[in-house]
């Protein structure tokens, strides 16, 4: 009889070690499929920043070359004979206040709110994906 509890004991704690392993195959399943769906996400997000980025450096690009066109313009302008005192002094300025802010090295267009930069700078973004290579066994 004490055998037979024993056995019976050992019985119900094996029962209860599959239930337990099958409850967490199923977890894992959940939680790899929860991460697979999140390495999705993460791939978009990173391509989408990618794009967003190409698109900024782009308009500024286009920024600094207007501007650069506008400066070219100013600077005809300044150089006419028929222009009078007064439109020179207007136009020199519009031009001083224009381009010493606008054309200084590094500057960023002030359309975007860039308080965070420090944070989010796309020149901290780093695209290293070593830190997402994840032991798989």
């Amino acid at each position: 009889i004490w055998i037979a509890r024993c056995f019976e004991a050992t019985r119900q704690r094996c029962c209860r070690l599959e239930q337990d392993g099958r409850r967490v195959r199923e977890q894992l399943s959940r939680v790899e499929a929860e991460r697979a769906a999140l390495e999705v996400k993460l791939k978009h997000a990173r391509n989408q920043v990618e794009v967003e980025m190409n698109k900024r450096h782009r308009a500024e690009a286009e920024l600094e070359k207007q501007e650069r066109k506008l400066q070219l313009v100013f600077e005809i302008l300044m150089q006419e004979p028929w222009g009078s005192r007064e439109q020179c002094s207007v136009l020199s300025a519009l031009a001083g206040r224009r381009f010493a802010a606008s054309l200084a090295p590094g500057r960023r267009s002030s359309a975007v709110d860039e308080s965070c930069q420090s944070l989010l700078s796309h020149s901290d973004i780093s695209y290293d994906r070593t830190e997402d290579d994840v032991v798989r066994s």
